[in-house]
């Protein structure tokens, strides 16, 4: 390809062009409040010297799921419009309305990401998906969707893609979480929409809502960077070890079979046996107990952090694998005592979450 033609062409999104090699904030009113106040989300778009991809990256679809919007914090300070290849649409804030709110929802209680593509003419999630779906997610190739847990919740860092499409299953692969779930498409869902007009999405679940966690954070921000290099978006640089995800055949959630104080006896990451204690719930005096026990051996990648619980909350998500679990077990140890590594230096060096 001659130099001529490997030259990027300005990109105009939101009525605002954008030169090559340059960084520009672009806001999409999305809806209108019932004070007429404008509702707008903001699109940190840096338009690379040289074509390529344009890669979505977005977060707070549910306005608690805090860790998402520090990972997009830390991708931008690190990428250059003048070495970029493509366009990177960062989203640090879809739901700027459950965000001010700390909320996962939007006013009318409606989750946003069941509200894909969306209705010019809906309820206010209906216009907000509407809005963002037709200016912003039609005009993307790539998308990565990050997410944590709900609230009194956490999630082992994982990746939920629709792995029968080639190009999303290659994504998944290339973010590096130890653990990959091959998830169904949900309707209305942004990954399920978008995929339905052919962009590939991949979801990143790690951590718990309203809380910073410096190794979720650091563990997507490594993802990113990695599938923006599969991408051919940035250059390739040397890794200490290359993460060889495991795909789980199956999850399930185990749910209290009665009301009380839960004590949980297992942790995050941690491989579980056929039979074995999970957690044990007791009424408050200590004079009812009932024990949860592990139907299945496999591996916890979800747990319900709050002590108090009824009968059918969910409490433990276990994930099932063709591999021997401790083998899985072993990988996650690994990769977490590594993203551990990497948030601690980042912190300490004056680059992490302060």
């Amino acid at each position: 390809m001659s130099k001529a033609n490997n030259k990027n062409k300005a990109f105009e999104i939101g009525g605002v062009t954008i030169p090559p090699g340059e960084r520009a904030s672009v806001e999409f009113e999305v809806a209108k409040l019932y004070t007429h106040s404008p509702l707008s989300v903001t699109a940190e778009v840096i338009h690379g010297k040289k074509p390529g991809p344009v890669l979505m990256i977005n977060a707070a679809i549910h306005g608690d799921e805090l860790n998402g919007v520090e990972v997009v914090r830390q991708t931008l300070e690190r990428l250059n419009p003048a070495t970029l290849k493509g366009t990177v649409i960062a989203i640090p804030v879809v739901n700027v309305f459950g965000f001010i709110h700390k909320s996962r929802y939007l006013p009318d209680r409606r989750d946003l990401n069941r509200c894909f593509p969306g209705s010019e003419r809906g309820s206010i999630a209906g216009r907000m998906a509407y809005q963002i779906f037709e200016q912003i997610v039609r005009r993307c190739t790539h998308i990565i969707d990050l997410h944590t847990a709900a609230i009194y919740r956490t999630n082992l860092p994982q990746i939920r893609a629709n792995l029968a499409n080639e190009e999303t299953n290659e994504m998944a692969v290339a973010f590096g979480t130890p653990v990959v779930i091959d998830a169904a498409l949900r309707e209305g869902s942004l990954r399920s929409e978008a995929e339905n007009i052919g962009i590939p999405v991949i979801t990143y679940e790690a951590g718990e809502a309203l809380r910073f966690e410096p190794y979720a954070i650091t563990a997507g921000v490594n993802g990113v960077k990695r599938v923006m290099q599969h991408l051919g978006m940035i250059r390739k640089s040397a890794r200490k070890s290359k993460v060889e995800p495991v795909i789980a055949r199956a999850t399930r959630w185990l749910r209290a079979e009665s009301d009380g104080i839960l004590r949980s006896h297992v942790s995050l990451g941690q491989r579980v046996s056929k039979g074995q204690l999970l957690a044990s719930i007791s009424s408050p005096g200590g004079s009812e107990e009932i024990q949860t026990i592990a139907p299945l051996g496999g591996i916890i990648i979800g747990q319900q952090t709050l002590p108090l619980v009824n009968e059918g909350d969910a409490i433990f998500h276990i994930a099932y694998f063709e591999e021997p679990d401790r083998l899985v077990e072993q990988q996650v140890e690994h990769y977490l005592d590594e993203v551990t590594d990497d948030a601690s230096n980042e912190i300490k060096f004056g680059i992490g979450v302060q």
